[in-house]
């Protein structure tokens, strides 16, 4: 264990910090790799010198962080979840749809096999601020998808996509699958050629429902974008709130200087 160094008594940061940040750099230098073990308690009490709750305040650390997770009777693991690389300037350009390829499958499918579960459609008259969004009336109806991403069965994201029922009605959208391209393909097909989107991204704490249907350690934040599609016509044709698992993406954006 001598790649993890040691305890620095004269340090200003506490033995537990200075034991957190070792282990952290050598998840993040690969030394520790994903599904790997952590030392145990014993052997990291052993390695540095410390008090037993002095190792755990340290893992406890990286548990919050999403970075490990304990089996029971079996010990700590460096948590093992594929990274999505999501470049915003690509996942939805219209080569991938002409390719019958959604954009969660255009994003996701050279790290595993992408899929999706706990997939409900339904109709319903959206909340104020879905209806504001998308300019509708107060009594509009609209086609509301939700489902839960996964990649090689690991659950990465939970997506929420709104159409107004006068744009969805007579297409794949109101049905399970929707069919090569996915929802922005069966838009298109309906008239609206899409021409530009926006994206709102923010960052929180789970909910217990969101947590629990992400399988997150405690702890572990999560990422939000809300995104609305506008047609040729810059009329707001599509909705979708996003929950992303934070260790599991990295958000790319580029855009021009001037």
């Amino acid at each position: 264990m001598q790649e993890f160094g040691s305890v620095d008594r004269m340090a200003d940061a506490p033995p537990y910090r200075q034991i957190a940040d070792q282990l952290r750099r050598a998840i993040q230098r690969g030394d520790l790799e994903p599904g790997g073990r952590v030392p145990s308690e014993a052997e990291l009490m052993e390695h540095y010198g410390v008090a037993r709750m002095t190792v755990r305040q340290a893992v406890a650390e990286l548990k919050a962080e999403g970075l490990v997770i304990a089996e029971h009777g079996r010990g700590v693991f460096v948590r093992s979840r594929p990274t999505v690389r999501r470049l915003a300037s690509d996942r939805f350009a219209r080569r991938h749809r002409e390719a019958g390829k959604a954009a969660f499958l255009a994003e996701s499918e050279s790290l595993g096999t992408p899929g999706v579960d706990q997939l409900e459609v339904s109709q319903v008259v959206p909340g104020e601020r879905v209806a504001e969004r998308l300019k509708l009336k107060k009594t509009a109806k609209v086609v509301c998808r939700d489902r839960r991403y996964l990649i090689d069965d690991i659950p990465v994201e939970l997506a929420t996509t709104y159409v107004p029922l006068t744009i969805a009605r007579g297409t794949r959208i109101a049905s399970p699958d929707t069919g090569p391209g996915g929802v922005y393909a069966r838009i298109e097909e309906a008239g609206h050629r899409l021409a530009s989107f926006t994206e709102e991204v923010g960052a929180r704490m789970p909910t217990p429902g969101e947590r629990r249907r992400l399988s997150l350690p405690e702890g572990t934040p999560v990422i939000t974008v809300t995104r609305v599609a506008y047609d040729v016509e810059s009329r707001p044709v599509e909705m979708t709130d996003t929950v992303k698992s934070a260790p599991s993406y990295v958000l790319e954006y580029s855009f021009p200087a001037t």
